[in-house]
């Protein structure tokens, strides 16, 4: 049994791309929606978080600290070009166990707004609680005085 999660469809709505880890690890995978037909591995070496180009012809996703982009052609049938990569960073992920995408990207496809990690964001480990709050302010600013 393996986990699958994280559907896009495609901007004609007739082809979905998810994740699943049937292959041992997080992939790529598309196939016709809703169906009958095939399935296509589009990642190669492990994926997460896909998003469809709105041009219908490219499909992005997420490797590790890459971001990867797959040509793909859907008519007459269903074909993907070999991964490459666009660029790579330390930005937000989805969590493990998670589906869906923390980024999103421009209507031409060729830009992308994505969270960028911190050292701060990363080794945050100290939550100060302020109780009776209200209190220390009315100490310190009185209602009435000047």
């Amino acid at each position: 049994m393996f986990n699958e999660g994280g559907p896009v469809f495609s901007p004609d709505g007739h082809w979905i791309a998810y994740v699943s880890d049937e292959s041992g690890r997080p992939e790529i995978y598309v196939q016709p929606y809703p169906g009958p037909g095939g399935k296509w591995q589009i990642s190669t070496e492990g994926g997460n978080e896909p998003a469809w180009n709105r041009n219908g012809r490219e499909l992005f996703y997420r490797s590790g600290n890459k971001m990867m982009a797959v040509d793909v052609t859907t008519q007459p049938t269903f074909s993907a070009g070999k991964p490459k990569v666009l660029f790579e960073g330390q930005y937000v992920a989805v969590s493990p166990g998670l589906t869906g995408t923390v980024f999103d990207v421009s209507p031409d496809g060729q830009r992308f707004l994505m969270v960028k990690e911190t050292e701060s964001s990363i080794s945050a480990t100290q939550i100060n609680v302020v109780l009776n709050w209200f209190e220390e302010l009315k100490r310190r600013a009185p209602v009435g005085t000047k």
